[in-house]
């Protein structure tokens, strides 16, 4: 269960990062998550919930917005999602993932 291990490393950044502020709690954490990204994220929930007891953040919110794939056109510039034609409406087939593999902590609320 690989969502352990990521939970175990967004609570330790993110007390680092108060410590590092001296604040006494944090309060929230807000994750940007792509659907494509390969974590369950009422796994990644359940195991923040193991790792945040008796910790500074042991009351702090996991707030996550999901992040839907989008694909880009390399000649056109088109933005694309899944399910993707073979062919652009340009007929290029050169497609890049621009975004929905994200896994970010973007904010964090301590006091």
């Amino acid at each position: 269960m690989h969502e352990l291990s990521l939970a175990t490393s967004l609570l330790e950044t993110a007390i680092a990062q108060a410590e590092q502020a001296q604040a006494e709690q944090v309060v929230g954490l807000t994750l940007r998550l792509g659907t494509w990204a390969g974590v369950d994220v009422e796994a990644l929930r359940f195991a923040f919930s193991l790792v945040q007891a008796e910790t500074i953040a042991a009351s702090a919110t996991l707030a996550i917005e999901p992040v839907p794939v989008q694909f880009c056109c390399l000649d056109c510039g088109a933005i694309a999602t899944p399910p993707l034609a073979i062919a652009c409406v340009c007929g290029s087939d050169r497609w890049q993932l621009q975004q929905g593999r994200e896994l970010q902590l973007v904010s964090m609320e301590v006091v």
